[in-house]
């Protein structure tokens, strides 16, 4: 009979080698005997990719060829040898004092690979994806577009740098190489922060029919509208595309009012224009800059926009308050009563505090040089002590006040 009972015991523990045991933790997903190995995994996702029904592009724009580092040499191969033999240029550049003129080694990158560059941080920000869909277009006109600012400094626009609200506040400067028999057409739009339909985008500026690179003798359809990035949803992109004309193109349709400060008349899809007018132009330039809230809006939107300020938080849940007791052990009764008051009538009351300590015509109290230095004359508890010193310190939620 024992004999029997350990035969079944051995029995028991034989594992078969093709059965997948981990002792001490759950086996989780397919056993390796059912489940896709790795390089299963990674040949099903190249031949995804490699599908042209799901990943299909139209290039709706010039044909550009790529320029190799050896027809750059063959190019340039005279100038390069003789850079090499001037004495002068190596005696600079091993004191460090050569010099390089950057503009013309953007023209030069330009003409080369900046096409491609820009291409790919286009897509990398979703540009041609969220304007185009299925389509892309390769910059092969490089466009130069500025914002002048105080002191006779200029942010310029490139591929997804930063610029303010306050600094893009009027019309920029737009430069491009044309012909003067040629026609344009100039559009800035951004596909983020629509309040009223996300699937729509907004036309900041319009300009059609411009002859050669002459932007101020273009016919101005929509006028110009600054950034107005809501509060709470951080930076949107404004993306400048400039198109050629095969020939003079009747846009009186998209003509507003100006100053157009209703922003549905703005409501634009860039899509639905360009298939409308695909075999009139052809996309050729591209520039964008990214935006987001600052101060300066809320003034633009309250007597520019006559509107309030879009404000976009999440809504968090409200919190879990458990049963009131008689005696709370370790809790400060101060901030423990405060969870079960009103809160527009505490933050009233910090306000009313705050405000009795600024005067109206010489603004609040200087603040204290050494806050911690003072000391307490007489016995206070804990809690009050820590109150004061936070009142010392410019601290807490009195301090904490902000109007929007």
């Amino acid at each position: 009979m024992s004999i029997k009972l350990f035969r079944c015991f051995v029995n028991d523990l034989l594992i078969p080698r093709s059965q997948h045991v981990r002792h001490g933790h759950r086996l989780r997903g397919k056993p390796p005997t059912i489940a896709r190995s790795l390089q299963q995994r990674l040949e099903h996702i190249r031949l995804k990719r490699e599908d042209p029904t799901l990943n299909f592009k139209v290039d709706i724009g010039f044909p550009v060829s790529r320029v190799t580092r050896q027809t750059i040499t063959n190019a340039w191969s005279k100038e390069i040898i003789a850079l090499k033999r001037n004495p002068e240029l190596e005696r600079a550049a091993r004191t460090r004092k050569l010099l390089i003129d950057l503009h013309k080694v953007r023209q030069d990158w330009l003409k080369t690979e900046g096409p491609f560059h820009i291409h790919r941080i286009a897509e990398h920000y979703d540009i041609y994806k969220h304007l185009y869909g299925d389509a892309y277009f390769m910059p092969t006109v490089p466009l130069d577009v500025s914002y002048e600012l105080e002191d006779d400094k200029l942010a310029g626009v490139y591929n997804g740098n930063v610029i303010k609200p306050s600094e893009a506040s009027n019309a920029p400067n737009v430069e491009y190489n044309a012909q003067d028999e040629s026609l344009w057409t100039l559009i800035m739009t951004t596909p983020d922060g629509n309040l009223t339909n996300a699937d729509n985008e907004y036309c900041h500026w319009f300009i059609g029919n411009i002859p050669g690179n002459r932007v101020k003798e273009g016919e101005e359809l929509v006028d110009y509208l600054r950034p107005i990035a809501p509060y709470g949803i951080g930076y949107c992109r404004y993306i400048f595309v400039l198109y050629k004309q095969n020939c003079r193109i009747d846009f009186s349709e998209y003509k507003r009012t100006k100053p157009c400060l209703n922003l549905e008349e703005r409501n634009w899809k860039t899509l639905e224009f360009y298939k409308k007018h695909q075999d009139q132009m052809t996309p050729a330039g591209l520039a964008f800059f990214q935006s987001d809230w600052d101060s300066s809006l809320k003034e633009f939107y309250y007597d520019t926009l006559k509107t309030r300020i879009p404000i976009f938080q999440y809504d968090f849940p409200k919190p879990y308050i458990k049963k009131q007791v008689l005696f709370p052990l370790k809790e400060p009764f101060n901030l423990y009563l405060d969870k079960y008051r009103d809160p527009k009538q505490i933050r009233k009351e910090f306000l009313l505090r705050k405000l009795q300590k600024v005067h109206p015509f010489n603004g609040p109290e200087p603040s204290l040089k050494f806050p911690l230095a003072h000391n307490f004359n007489k016995y206070k508890p804990s809690w009050l002590k820590f109150e004061i010193k936070k009142k010392y310190k410019e601290e807490g939620r009195v301090n904490d006040l902000v109007e929007y």
